[in-house]
């Protein structure tokens, strides 16, 4: 959710710390991060979207979601071979897409968000989310995912690992514009650990997710 974007200044680092399991960052092994996305804490406030990203339902219910050209979500070996799988990947990418989408917007009510997430997942999405609005912050770049594994528990329920590199996502500020592109003492590899639930629509939300910055399975 979210680029050595999902970056923290040090002045979040603290909020991050509290809310570990974000949409697209944050996460038990990720505590401090001064160029990390951002986590925080606030469901009653949103911001007005900006022209830059906007977000539409597509044919299939789904929220067609559209980056700004400045922002990119990079997926590799994004597909398995299986059905059911291919289909749990393609949510995965999508509530990826979402939560950036609506930190890109500024709105903590992207429809994205309550369309991909579900429970505890929703919350700390919303969080993350808020939690840059508080920093004033955006971002810029791209954000490479891989090396997803799907484990399958039942009929509605699954489990996606995956790792994302950071290295070449900054954080922005998000009323001046400016890109910050100095040097972090953090590593820009994530582990990510997600459990997901397919409800009656065929939507697989996202229900919980932990991260772990620095995790060796993701180096290189």
């Amino acid at each position: 959710m979210t680029p050595r974007s999902r970056l923290l200044t040090t002045a979040t680092a603290g909020v991050a710390a509290a809310l570990l399991l974000a949409g697209c960052g944050g996460g038990d092994g990720d505590k401090s991060d001064s160029n990390g996305k951002i986590a925080g804490a606030d469901t009653g406030s949103s911001a007005s979207p900006s022209p830059s990203a906007s977000a539409s339902v597509a044919d299939s219910g789904r929220p067609k979601i559209t980056l700004p050209s400045d922002v990119t979500d990079k997926y590799e070996d994004w597909k398995t071979g299986d059905a059911t799988k291919d289909a749990v990947l393609a949510d995965t990418a999508g509530r990826i897409d979402a939560i950036n989408d609506a930190i890109l917007r500024g709105d903590t009510g992207a429809p994205g968000l309550s369309f991909y997430y579900k429970d505890k997942g929703l919350s700390q999405a919303i969080a993350w989310v808020q939690a840059y609005l508080d920093s004033n912050l955006s971002f810029t770049g791209t954000t490479r995912y891989y090396a997803p594994k799907v484990t399958l528990s039942g009929g509605a329920t699954a489990s996606v690992v995956y790792c994302s590199d950071e290295s070449k996502g900054f954080n922005k500020n998000r009323k001046t514009g400016k890109v910050d592109k100095s040097p972090s003492d953090q590593s820009p590899y994530v582990l990510y650990n997600t459990r997901l639930e397919k409800n009656k629509k065929g939507v697989w939300q996202t229900s919980n997710l932990i991260s772990k910055r620095g995790d060796k399975s993701c180096a290189g």
